[in-house]
């Protein structure tokens, strides 16, 4: 947990570990990135609004570092910009404060649930080894994409989210589900999580990501994937 407010990180590392898991809290906002090496933690909770180097920083050092488990942005900060150039950075969750103590647990063994996993996603394992549409190729098992013969650089939940979606053409997929399967959260969780990770993707592969042809709005329902 990289969190410079000592009570609340004493608060939530007691929470947590009563849940089970074990907590190391870095205050050091500089030097986290060398404590996340040397912890080599399942996860990490990391809180924006720091002395030195912010919190956006810190994880675009980490992703730049190759560091790929997940990253649980924890921050007072609520403005839309914020999560999506948290998700943007390479962040996989993010919770605003204040927050729910049972809901960020919740989160957390979502997160790592879905990390610890031994077995191949469903959505990955029922898929052929490419996946095209339009002028974008997705190679499944090598998790790249691109388009146009150029390299598209996802998040790793961009990309799960992406399989969720080309694996089940022309369905309507509910958020809830969306959330269950690539996050794993519980189905009375409520972000904007989904509709975020879907604002980048059409960013990246869709031409006129105003007017999506392939990842498509269904209303009141969630989203679709039109080859």
């Amino acid at each position: 947990m990289v969190e410079d407010n000592t009570d609340l990180a004493f608060g939530l590392s007691r929470t947590l570990e009563a849940y089970g898991h074990r907590v190391a809290v870095v205050s050091d906002s500089t030097a986290a990135v060398g404590q996340v090496r040397a912890f080599e933690p399942h996860l990490v909770i990391l809180d924006l609004m720091m002395p030195g180097l912010d919190g956006f920083s810190v994880l675009e050092r980490l992703r730049a570092d190759g560091f790929g488990v997940p990253v649980l942005i924890l921050s007072a900060r609520s403005e839309e910009a914020d999560k999506v150039r948290g998700f943007r950075s390479g962040a996989d969750d993010f919770v605003t404060k204040p927050f729910g103590v049972l809901e960020l647990v919740e989160r957390v063994s979502a997160l790592l649930r879905r990390t610890r996993s031994a077995s191949p996603p469903d959505d990955e394992s029922t898929l052929p080894a490419f996946v095209r549409f339009s002028d974008v190729v997705v190679d499944v098992a090598a998790r790249r994409v691109s388009r146009a013969d150029e390299a598209v650089p996802l998040t790793p939940k961009e990309f799960d989210l992406l399989l969720a979606l080309v694996r089940q053409p022309e369905k309507a997929l509910a958020r809830a589900t969306l959330l269950r399967d690539v996050w794993g959260h519980a189905p009375d969780i409520q972000t904007r999580t989904v509709d975020l990770h879907v604002v980048e993707l059409r960013r990246k592969l869709e031409r006129i990501p105003s007017r999506p042809r392939h990842i498509r709005t269904v209303w009141k329902t969630g989203y679709r994937f039109d080859p």
